[in-house]
């Protein structure tokens, strides 16, 4: 598992800028030169990718002024309208909600929406709007992607068999194939690309890009040369898969960085020890950049007015 751009193929399940992650080797490697069948030259660059839950972040500051002038009694209605609200996200079988409460001052509290469409996130957001608590929170930032699996490994060898077979690179019969392979792949990998939001304590969120400089540029490396470099990065992370649960979203397309990594531990210290350990393997130490990191704890919808009424909820409460 990376804490930086998606571990391919083996990644254990699991007006603001955010970024990325990095990995671990032994040794501090130079790109190795790769030999290649000639044949390769003329494949495809782009790896192949799975698709799973559309994916939203949502960083709101809490008006805490105007909420404690309210009466005790309006506060407990709006906390309860609010955790109603919240249960049913919660057990959602098809694409989940959670709460978590920030620390520091990028924002007081983090939804994370996990649903089956873009569509399904905008009536998340909108059924937030419509509780009188919204009255109180204001937007500090967002992340809109969706849950992302590369397939290196398995785009190389799709792709070598088709040249082998002679079949011409984006014809009707490559194509085909083309999607019969990520169709089946995507059978496999059901579990990680429609996960549950793990139970974990605590969470942390950041965004990624792979570097785009004059001299160093992550998109210009041949395919068999980024694989080899992903692989390195999945290694440090397979050693954390018992401790950290992570889940890498992808949002080309989407919003400002090209990757969202989610982190879900009980500990918050292994986020550290993991993401310092990738950022010395090759690919991360030369081609990552990241943005802002979100840590919160999670808050459980039975202990939103516990929360609201400046107490954390209890371990135990959070699923365990």
């Amino acid at each position: 598992m990376a804490a930086g751009v998606p571990y391919q193929d083996k990644l254990p399940v699991s007006g603001q800028r955010i970024p990325r992650s990095a990995s671990y080797n032994v040794r501090m490697n130079p790109t190795h030169p790769v030999s290649t069948p000639a044949a390769s030259g003329q494949l495809p660059a782009v790896p192949l990718t799975l698709e799973g839950y559309s994916t939203l972040h949502q960083m709101m500051r809490f008006r805490w002024t105007a909420w404690r002038a309210l009466p005790e009694g309006e506060r407990r209605q709006i906390a309860e309208e609010a955790s109603k609200l919240l249960a049913q996200m919660e057990s959602r079988s098809n694409g989940q909600s959670a709460l978590f409460s920030l620390i520091g001052h990028k924002g007081d509290l983090m939804f994370l929406h996990f649903r089956e469409s873009f569509d399904d996130l905008n009536q998340a957001e909108l059924d937030l709007g419509r509780l009188r608590l919204s009255d109180f929170m204001e937007p500090a930032t967002s992340y809109l992607s969706v849950i992302e699996l590369g397939l290196y490994e398995s785009t190389l060898k799709t792709y070598r068999a088709l040249a082998e077979r002679g079949v011409e690179p984006h014809s009707e019969e490559w194509n085909k194939s083309i999607q019969e392979t990520i169709a089946r792949q995507k059978e496999a990998m059901k579990p990680r690309l429609f996960p549950s939001i793990p139970p974990n304590r605590y969470a942390c969120f950041y965004p990624m890009d792979r570097k785009r400089g004059e001299e160093k540029n992550w998109y210009s490396l041949p395919m068999e040369e980024r694989q080899r470099q992903m692989n390195e990065h999945g290694m440090v992370g397979r050693r954390y898969a018992g401790e950290v649960k992570q889940i890498i979203t992808g949002s080309i397309g989407f919003d400002d960085w090209e990757w969202g990594v989610d982190l879900f531990a009980d500990d918050p210290l292994v986020f550290k020890k993991l993401i310092y350990e990738m950022r010395f393997d090759h690919v991360s130490a030369v081609y990552a950049l990241f943005g802002s990191f979100f840590v919160g704890l999670r808050c459980p919808a039975n202990s939103l007015h516990q929360l609201l009424e400046g107490q954390l909820p209890k371990h135990a409460e959070a699923g365990h």
